[in-house]
């Protein structure tokens, strides 16, 4: 490997073209590796799990992704290899979000690691779904697709928690895209579905999750309600930054806000992922929200009928 003091200096306009170029062909792997999981899935023959596991714990606290190389020397030691990170990760928290799967198609082997490394711990993951269905197909004729997505929790098993679908900003609210979303997803997985615009705020689309059983994403995030929803008897936030993304750190105060929201909105399951991931602040706030909730004694909660 070469030294990085040797490494060519790249522009701005350099590092984009890069980024462009290894975004396409991630995009191009993508359709390759949903065929492999699909045969994969046929094979197995595996029957249809009629209700998602049930988690060990009621409370999942954590942050979306784990492996940040900006949080060398904040959250991980400099001494400490790359290969001790999720270890790491796993002493504090009991679960984290996946973002990488969204980014990357994963392949049977890579799910069977994920598997591997939470190894005796009571240990949950969160998967986002690949971009392949929310955003290059924006659910087109995707109920197959996401099936063989699904195929991870089979894999997964006690380890697997949420499918969280995050839609692109550019989705606007219709009642013929709600419609398509909501048909196609399975039904025996528990699905979450994020929106990055205003628009699906409102009771339609709320009603429609609660009959559907799907849950709806909270989100703290810039331009977006700040409040708290709840279409299923489990509720999901994620928090992502007040007035710039990824980047807030959240005050003590502004925590015990949502704290006492998901209080009185009586959850029997919690899921909340930090994804403010500059400066380490997901680790701190997370920490933070862990503390206060389990404060609350979440466990003996009476869920809101």
């Amino acid at each position: 490997m070469a030294d990085k003091s040797t490494r060519p200096i790249l522009s701005l306009e350099e590092r984009r073209a890069r980024r462009a170029e290894r975004r396409e062909k991630q995009r191009a792997q993508n359709v390759l590796r949903a065929a492999k999981m699909h045969a994969a899935r046929v094979m197995a023959h595996l029957p249809q799990t009629p209700t998602p596991p049930e988690p060990r714990q009621k409370i999942h606290i954590g942050c979306s992704g784990w492996f940040y190389w900006h949080w060398r020397n904040i959250f991980y030691p400099d001494s400490m290899s790359t290969s001790a990170w999720f270890n790491h990760y796993a002493g504090r928290f009991k679960t984290v979000e996946l973002n990488a799967p969204f980014y990357s198609w994963p392949t049977v082997n890579t799910v069977n690691t994920w598997r591997k490394q939470a190894g005796r711990r009571r240990f949950v993951y969160t998967v986002k779904v690949s971009e392949l269905i929310t955003h290059t197909r924006r659910f087109e004729d995707c109920a197959e697709l996401i099936k063989d997505f699904g195929y991870i929790a089979d894999l997964l098993g006690p380890y697997m928690g949420c499918f969280l679908f995050q839609c692109p900003p550019s989705e606007r609210y219709s009642p013929e895209k709600l419609r398509l979303i909501l048909s196609q997803l399975d039904p025996c997985r528990r699905n979450v579905v994020e929106f990055r615009h205003a628009s699906w705020w409102k009771d339609e689309v709320f009603s429609t999750f609660r009959e559907t059983g799907t849950i709806f994403c909270s989100c703290s995030g810039p331009r977006l309600p700040d409040t708290l929803v709840k279409t299923a008897n489990e509720i999901y936030v994620r928090f992502h930054g007040t007035r710039q993304w990824y980047r807030h750190d959240y005050t003590k105060e502004e925590l015990a806000i949502w704290a006492s929201r998901i209080r009185e909105s009586g959850p029997t399951q919690v899921w909340a992922y930090f994804n403010n991931d500059r400066d380490g602040y997901a680790i701190k706030n997370a920490r933070a929200f862990q503390r206060q909730l389990v404060l609350d004694d979440m466990e003996i909660w009476t869920p809101a009928t």
